[in-house]
């Protein structure tokens, strides 16, 4: 076996993947899978912006767990590598210095380690996009499989689009035969011999976190700042106290800053009002300016959503609590919906008795899953007839779904460009050899059992 590691270090938490697969098939589709898989403790490196080196220590326990994963024998030759989505992006955005930091001293924490370290780098959202596809078509074997013989088969069946949503960010992906009529969401992809015309975009400050914070600002906006603010999104009986500082402390809020003091307290009371929630949560996207033929928000150019979906991360997470806490089911987007606005009358302490595991994020599944609902429907434009089409899913077999997986079979050049021939020459002659031997085998099987049965007649007689 070969092993490849690659560490995800999201928004909000960094998590470790090693991958494994059959050192002599290293071309072929389907067999690379997740060994095993570690979460980072604490926050995204882009957390450790005032103290950049805790940002390398912060991974060390998942790196030695990878020691002890990998084969001692393996380490030298295992790639590894560290991708940083939108926590850095924004970073990067606010102070470049101080992202470059903690990406140094990512780097050197890595670099003590005997793996093959292949760099530290900082995604753009187009490859977070990208790769999400590529990993999601590439499990579900939508690009090539190898038949029964050993020879490579086209599968009739369409790829999948692609949706991620993080902290800091949210993809969409998908193959399209329309005109791309912005360049920027326009990806050309030539895997296995076939050619992929792709749409993405990546929408910076659209994932959980971020539009989390985003509302707040709003909220505080829209009373002035007083000292207590209603939050139609939080539950009844649910109330807490921010600073400032908590809320604009981001690229992605920066622009509605106060000019209060940012140590400034504000008390948001929950009133668990679903309507006036999905109000204010309507007012984080622009559905007005358009300068083509259709846009999705923002100004964004989409063409039209067509095959089916898979939508993984903070999606998967959204919609399961949905059917799984709430026992409601999610098949049209009304169910979306109405589940929203279940969540958001259900008081504080009943969301606790029905998830106490979850404290910490139960206050945001209303505004969250108000989000989701408008942002697939009246954002990506998913109706009746499309929505269903969407799966909502974290794993694709035991490996999970993501931009990681993507990103390593690229930088090791796994997919080739050109659909490959037989894997071996002599694989189809071994098969021969084998059916044969299992034919003599049963013959001879056979023939035994009828000797055999004879004698003891005649041995009866």
């Amino acid at each position: 076996l070969q092993y490849g590691i690659v560490l995800d270090a999201g928004s909000s938490h960094t998590a470790m993947f090693v991958y494994k697969w059959p050192a002599d098939k290293e071309n072929d589709t389907g067999v690379v899978s997740e060994h095993s898989m570690c979460d980072v403790e604490g926050p995204g490196i882009s957390s450790y912006r005032l103290n950049p080196p805790a940002a390398g220590t912060s991974l060390e326990h998942c790196l030695n767990q990878a020691l002890r994963d990998v084969p001692r024998e393996k380490h030298v030759g295992t790639p590894l590598y560290l991708g940083a989505t939108a926590g850095m992006r924004l970073l990067n955005i606010a102070d470049p210095q101080v992202s470059d930091a903690v990406l140094r001293a990512v780097a050197a924490t890595l670099k003590t380690y005997p793996f093959d370290f292949r760099g530290a780098k900082i995604l753009s959202g187009e490859e977070e996009g990208v790769f999400g596809w590529v990993t999601a078509n590439y499990l579900l074997e939508n690009f090539i499989k190898r038949g029964w013989l050993g020879e490579w088969i086209q599968p009739q069946k369409k790829t999948l689009g692609a949706m991620d949503f993080g902290g800091a960010s949210t993809q969409i992906t998908f193959e399209t035969r329309d005109t791309i009529e912005n360049p920027r969401n326009k990806v050309m992809l030539k895997l296995y011999g076939q050619a992929y015309k792709v749409y993405t975009h990546s929408f910076l400050c659209y994932g959980r976190d971020q539009v989390l914070k985003r509302l707040l600002s709003k909220l505080l906006q829209a009373e002035s700042y007083q000292a207590t603010v209603s939050h139609p999104c939080w539950p009844m009986g649910y109330n807490k106290s921010l600073l400032l500082s908590s809320i604009y402390d981001s690229p992605c809020t920066e622009k509605e800053r106060p000019s209060l003091a940012l140590n400034t307290t504000v008390t948001l009371v929950g009133t668990g009002n679903g309507n006036l929630c999905a109000l204010q949560v309507s007012k984080l996207f622009d559905f007005t300016n358009c300068s083509f033929s259709h846009c999705s928000f923002d100004g964004v150019f989409q063409p039209k959503v067509s095959g089916n979906f898979i939508a993984f991360s903070a999606f998967f997470y959204t919609v399961d609590f949905i059917q799984t806490v709430m026992g409601r089911p999610v098949h049209l987007p009304s169910d979306l919906k109405d589940a929203a606005e279940t969540i958001c009358a259900t008081s504080w302490s009943e969301l606790l008795q029905k998830a106490p595991k979850l404290e910490k994020r139960l206050p945001d599944y209303c505004a969250v899953s108000t989000f989701v609902y408008l942002l697939t429907t009246k954002g990506y434009s998913f109706n009746n007839q499309s929505f269903p089409n969407i799966a909502f899913q974290k794993k694709a077999g035991e490996t999970s779904i993501g931009w990681a997986l993507g990103y390593m079979l690229n930088l090791t050049n796994m997919i080739p460009g050109e659909k490959p021939s037989f894997h071996k020459s002599m694989l189809y002659n071994y098969w021969i050899i084998l059916i044969l031997l299992f034919v003599v085998t049963t013959l001879t099987s056979l023939v035994t059992a009828i000797c055999l049965l004879r004698y003891s007649k005649s041995s009866i007689i």
